[in-house]
Formats: C-alpha cells, structure tokens, sequence
C-alpha cells in the first residue's frame, strides 16, 4: 500500500465499486469544454448549474461519479451532491479517469 493510498484511500477500486453499482458519470465542466473531449456515456452538467438540478439527479437512483479538467471542480461537486444526500465520489480529472474504467 502506498502513501496515497494510505492517506487518501483507494480510490479505483471506490471508483470501480461504484461502475459496478451503475453509477453515472457526470462530467462538470462547461460545455465548450465537453464537446472538445469527453467519456463516452457521460453527462454534462456544468458546475454553476449542478445545485438546479439535484432533484433530476435524486431522480437517477444511482451513485454519481463527477469529473472534470483536473478533479479541483469534480471535487466540488462530489461535495455539492453528498450535501443533498447524493452518493457521489470525486472521479478527477476526466481524461485520467477515462483510460481508468
């Protein structure tokens, strides 16, 4: 086990975990952004509107993987969503996490 994931935990296995259990990915940044790059399969909902669509996202019954550029706004937004009650984990950045699932 190395530092990092002593400190911080595994998390591709929490990540792999959570595909396994259906999770929707949820890439959160803008839409210029998307369209150059994105997971397959993936959702945008950029970060500024994240919080109008809680409910949609309650709706999906699936835990949620965020993603964005560097992981600094999938951050956010994994908090934004465990706040509302959202199971959710910071997935990173999404080129990264991509060749990871």
């Amino acid at each position: 086990m190395g530092l990092f994931d002593f400190l911080f935990g595994n998390k591709t296995a929490k990540i792999q975990e959570f595909k396994d259990r259906g999770a929707y990915i949820v890439d959160v940044r803008s839409e210029n952004e998307y369209k150059n790059g994105a997971i397959p399969g993936s959702k945008n909902i950029p970060l500024p509107i994240l919080s109008s669509k809680i409910s949609e996202i309650k709706n999906w019954n699936k835990p949620i993987i965020t993603c964005c550029a560097s992981g600094v706004r999938s951050a956010s937004a994994a908090g934004i969503l465990k706040k509302n009650g959202i199971e959710a984990i910071n997935g990173g950045g999404w080129n990264s996490l991509g060749r990871n699932i």
